[in-house]
């Protein structure tokens, strides 16, 4: 990679923030800072730290601990996640691109068959023995000591604050929690089974927009550790309440689980897209080598790519043909890599990939079994991203996880947040499909140590000077995936702009189930619907295909344009800097 041309080093001063809803773009006057994040809250906090003179890390950190507090049913503390860092020229650090792997991992005690052994189809997802090990806090602080430029104090400050004076739920909040109350309302146990969820973010069922929550627990717990170190969280009364929370629910968390967490830092998947270059998490993530498929894909079939949505059948039929072929080599190949060969050179190989373009027939689909590299092949949840550039070109594509909806539903007691039901995204019973109808492999099967299959797909794009074009990223479950290769693909084949790219109506398939889903779209989706099942789509209407937060740079000016989704109330954030 050339990167001999760098970009010039400002010094980040405070001139203005400019926050929209939907999108921003940078005017004349300097190049801009940024934080894309789907709260408004956790977006000004990364951006207070870059106005601070923060790099992207700084940001991002300070960003993913204001989400712990603002988006408790999506991501947290009590979470995982991956992060992705490009820094072209870092004042600090010089080059830097790695990927950062903090994701859950198995507890000891939870082997193949325990979940089929337990006989219950909701261990997997609600309750204690969902609960796989936490590694926000390890991966956070991990990233801020080895890449970023300020003190714990400085980066947790916004967070702590939020969590002490509260923030007012919002309209994905107060959705996400009435989507709940059927549950609880199915089995009143549960609400005494689960006070966190059911008393102070249901707020029994009657959450309004607007009321205030306030987590003083979690601020506690975030200035202890920025005051001593990760070990607070992994050892000590922390982890006592963790162990004990998860253990009075069924669970079986160790604190032997908790002390052994050990983050993974290894080299981004990379792989070249027409002009530009991806860079995105290898696995356990199966998202950076789908989205690199996909985008690949459509390239070489040239699909026409419109900035408005998906009006064209033969364009949309040749995009799900793409997504259906990632989706079935996820399927059949992706787990932990520590744990089972991924052949992820072979599902990248150039000449695989334009093999398979040559098997997609444009006029129609084909038998499920056609589909993947190798033939023949045998709900919105708990996710949040955010994606960062800061005044020197350095940038990070950050995805967290708590699974499900508040996640596994416990609470710890006395701290403010929700443990994950990560243990879901495991094969937890053999040929079963996971929530999110998925199918996976027995290579995915737990086992302790193991870190299981993920859609996270953190993302970005450089140009051929090594300059960062753009960020992206999504929540959504398997539609992380499809939603943020959409997004890409239209700024890359059509140069949509961030907020265009972002709200265009998007599809999804992930091979199985066979079922193209398709958001709304008024008369022109009625009509692309009925065309694409001319084609042999079984066509869906899903309301929401992810929630996707991107930022475009131009490489020459360094003008931002970004973009935070509707779809779930986000917003982006920026300061001027200034040369």
């Amino acid at each position: 990679m050339n990167t001999s041309l760098r970009t010039p080093r400002f010094t980040l001063v405070w001139v203005g923030v400019l926050a929209m809803i939907t999108g921003c773009t940078a005017s004349p006057g300097g190049p801009l800072g940024a934080v894309a994040a789907d709260h408004p809250l956790a977006a000004e906090a990364g951006a207070e730290v870059l106005r601070a003179g923060g790099n992207a890390v700084d940001a991002a950190v300070a960003t993913s601990l204001a989400l712990s507090v603002v988006r408790p049913d999506a991501c947290g503390i009590g979470g995982g996640g991956f992060m992705v860092i490009h820094l072209p020229d870092d004042p600090n650090h010089g080059r830097v691109s790695t990927a950062i792997d903090y994701r859950e991992i198995c507890p000891a005690a939870i082997g193949p068959d325990t979940y089929a052994n337990w006989g219950d189809p909701e261990a997997s997802r609600r309750g204690g023995r969902a609960v796989a090990i936490p590694g926000t806090i390890a991966g956070l602080t991990h990233a801020l000591n080895h890449y970023g430029t300020m003190e714990r104090a400085r980066v947790f400050a916004p967070a702590i604050r939020l969590a002490e004076q509260g923030f007012a739920a919002d309209a994905h909040h107060v959705r996400t929690a009435q989507s709940l109350v059927s549950y609880f309302n199915d089995d009143p146990i549960r609400r005494t089974r689960f006070p966190l969820v059911w008393l102070r973010f249901m707020r029994e069922g009657q959450i309004q927009i607007g009321d205030r929550i306030e987590l003083p627990e979690q601020a506690a717990i975030l200035r202890l550790i920025a005051d001593t170190g990760p070990d607070a969280f992994y050892q000590g009364s922390i982890a006592d309440s963790i162990v004990a929370s998860a253990s009075a629910d069924g669970g079986v968390l160790t604190h032997t689980d908790l002390s052994s967490y050990r983050v993974r830092e290894t080299a981004p998947v990379r792989h070249r897209v027409g002009p530009f270059e991806l860079m995105a998490m290898p696995p356990p993530s199966s998202g950076g080598v789908a989205v690199a498929q996909i985008l690949d894909l459509a390239y070489r079939l040239e699909i026409d790519v419109p900035t408005t949505g998906w009006t064209d059948a033969a364009s949309a039929h040749l995009l799900a043909e793409c997504m259906k072929h990632a989706f079935a080599d996820r399927a059949r190949y992706m787990a932990d890599p520590a744990f089972a060969h991924v052949p992820v050179d072979h599902m990248l190989n150039h000449d695989v990939l334009q093999a398979i373009a040559r098997r997609i027939d444009r006029t129609k689909t084909m038998p499920a079994p056609s589909y993947g590299s190798r033939a023949p092949l045998t709900e919105d949840g708990g996710t949040s991203h955010l994606s960062v550039i800061d005044a020197w070109g350095g940038a990070v594509a950050c995805t967290e996880t708590i699974n499900l909806a508040f996640g596994s539903l416990v609470g710890v007691r006395g701290a403010g947040f929700c443990l994950n039901d990560q243990m879901d995204d495991f094969t937890t019973v053999r040929g079963q499909r996971n929530a999110f109808g998925l199918v996976q492999s027995d290579a995915n099967l737990p086992e302790p140590g193991k870190r299981p299959l993920s859609s996270m797909s953190p993302t970005i794009l450089v140009d051929h000077k090594d300059q960062v074009v753009a960020v992206a990223g999504a929540s959504g479950g398997p539609r992380i995936i499809t939603s943020t290769a959409q997004v890409l693909l239209r700024r890359l084949r059509a140069n949509a702009s961030a907020t265009q790219a972002v709200r265009a109506p998007r599809l999804h398939h992930q091979w199985l189930p066979d079922r193209l889903d398709l958001e709304p779209g008024g008369e022109a989706r009625e009509t692309l619907a009925s065309q694409l099942a001319v084609r042999g789509h079984a066509v869906s209407d899903r309301e929401q295909v992810g929630a996707v937060q991107a930022l475009f740079r131009d490489a020459h000016t360094s003008d931002i344009d970004g973009a935070a989704d509707h779809r779930k109330g986000g917003a982006v954030r920026t300061g001027r800097v200034e040369r």
